[in-house]
C-alpha cells in the first residue's frame, strides 16, 4: 500500500468505517511517512499542470424539493478538494433538513440570509436548541445527530462546510432512512410501540421534511427538560468587530480559540475593497475552501516547479487551495467583494510573503534576488496582509 495515494487510502479507510483519528492512525501503520499523509503524492497535484480549483456551485443542479435545495461541491465535482466539501442549502418556510448525522465529517455552517433553528445531541445525551440569523455560525462534531429548520415566513440560505472532501460519497445517516428499513420487531423493542405502528412511517429517506413553521420560541425537547452541553454549538461571527482592518479590506475570523467546540474548522469572512488584495501567503496546516458571497475575485495559486495558475471566481463560485500552496485573493470587480473561507483545522495558521521577507536580513535577500541593497531595503518591514487598492 506504500505506493497508494492518500486519496485512495482515505476513501478505503472511510468505507471501512475509519474516520478522523482512526484513519490517521491506520495511515501511520501503513505509510512510512506516518501521520503526515500529505507526504504521499496526490495524483491531482502531481501533474505537470495545476488542477482545476474552481467550481460554479450555485449554477449546479443539486437536490431540489420545491423551493428548497441542496447543492454540493465534493471531490465528485471538484476532484482537487480532498480535504473539504461544501453545500449550499436553502430551506423554504415550514421545511426542515431532517434529523441526521455524518459519520465521516464534522459540519461547520454560515447563515447567508434568513433565520433557522438547529437541534443537536452529543454522545453524553446532552442536547441544545439554537436560533440563527444572518452572519451566525454553527459547528457539529463528527457523528452528532442534528436537524435544521427554517424559522419565520422567509426562506433561509446557509453554506455548510465539511472537514472531509469525500463526505457525500459515504452518505448522510438520516432518521427516516434508518427507521424505514429497520425490522419492525426491533423498532418495537427499542421505541416501545407496537410493531404495526411503524407501517405508516416513511419507507425511505425524507431529507426535506415539510410541516408547519416552528414556534418562534424554542420548546422543550421530548424528554421534557434541558440538558445543555458545556460548549455551545453557536457563534455570532458578524456580530463581532473585524479582527483585522486595513485600507484594502477587513477580516472576521473564528477559530477554536473563539469557538471552543469547533476543533476541526476555522472560518473567515474576508471583505475586500475594489482592487484590494489578500497578499501572497500560504497555510502550513490546512486546506482552504472559498465561497464567493458577493463580487468577483481573482485567485492565483503557486504549486512549486514553476506551476502557477489564475482564475476568476464570481458570486456563488467555490475555490480550493491545497494545504501549503501559495496563493492570493484580489477583488477584480468594481464593488466590495465578500468571501466565505474555511480551513480544515481549529488552529488558524498563515505565513504571508511580506512577513517572510521582512524576517530575513537584507544581504540575504539581495543575494537571492540579485539586487542591490537599495532595492531590497524598500520591501515592507512588517506584514501587509491586505494590500490597499
Amino acid at each position: 500500500m506504500a505506493n497508494s495515494s492518500r486519496r485512495d487510502f482515505f476513501k478505503t479507510a472511510a468505507a471501512a468505517g475509519l474516520g478522523g483519528t482512526a484513519a490517521v492512525q491506520a495511515s501511520a501503520a501503513e505509510f512510512p511517512s506516518g501521520p503526515f499523509w500529505n507526504n504521499v503524492p496526490d495524483p491531482e497535484l502531481s501533474k505537470q499542470e495545476l488542477p482545476n480549483f474552481k467550481f460554479e456551485l450555485e449554477k449546479s443542479k443539486g437536490r431540489e424539493d420545491g423551493g428548497s435545495f441542496g447543492k454540493e461541491a465534493t471531490v465528485q465535482q471538484l476532484p482537487v478538494s480532498t480535504g473539504i466539501a461544501g453545500v449550499s442549502m436553502k430551506l423554504e418556510p415550514g421545511v426542515a433538513r431532517e434529523l441526521h448525522w455524518h459519520a465521516t465529517a464534522a459540519e461547520w455552517a454560515f447563515v447567508m440570509e434568513g433565520r433557522c433553528r438547529t437541534t443537536v445531541i452529543n454522545p453524553a445525551g446532552k442536547s441544545e436548541t439554537n436560533d440563527f440569523e444572518t452572519g451566525d455560525v454553527w459547528y457539529f462534531p463528527r457523528g452528532y445527530g442534528h436537524s435544521i429548520q427554517c424559522l419565520g415566513n422567509q426562506p433561509c440560505h446557509f453554506i455548510l462546510i465539511f472537514d472531509n472532501g469525500y463526505f457525500s460519497e459515504f452518505g448522510t445517516f438520516s432518521i427516516t432512512d434508518w427507521i424505514g428499513h429497520a425490522p419492525k420487531d426491533l423498532l418495537s423493542k427499542s421505541l416501545g410501540l407496537p410493531a404495526a405502528a411503524f407501517d405508516s412511517f416513511p419507507k425511505s429517506e425524507v431529507y426535506f421534511v415539510h410541516g408547519d413553521p416552528p414556534p418562534e420560541e424554542p420548546v422543550l425537547p421530548h424528554q421534557g427538560h434541558l440538558a445543555t452541553p458545556r460548549n455551545t454549538h453557536k457563534y455570532r461571527l458578524l456580530e463581532q468587530e473585524p479582527n483585522s482592518s486595513f485600507a484594502g479590506g477587513r477580516e472576521w475570523l473564528v477559530s477554536q480559540a473563539e469557538f471552543p467546540i469547533s476543533t476541526t474548522v476555522t472560518g473567515v469572512v474576508l471583505e475586500l475593497e475594489p482592487n484590494g488584495m489578500r497578499e501572497f501567503h500560504w497555510h502550513p496546516n490546512a486546506d482552504e475552501w472559498q465561497y464567493v458571497m458577493s463580487g468577483s475575485i481573482g485567485i492565483t495559486i503557486f504549486g512549486a516547479n514553476g506551476r502557477f495558475a489564475t482564475e476568476t471566481l464570481n458570486k456563488g463560485d467555490v475555490g480550493y487551495i491545497p494545504q501549503g500552496y501559495g496563493h492570493s485573493i484580489e477583488n477584480v470587480g468594481e464593488e466590495k467583494a465578500r468571501i466565505l473561507i474555511a480551513f480544515n483545522t481549529g488552529e488558524y495558521q498563515a505565513i504571508d510573503l511580506s512577513e517572510w521577507i521582512a524576517g530575513n536580513p537584507d544581504y540575504l535577500l539581495a543575494a537571492h534576488f540579485n539586487q542591490k541593497l537599495g532595492v531590497v531595503e524598500k520591501f515592507p518591514t512588517q506584514d501587509v496582509f491586505i494590500a490597499p487598492r
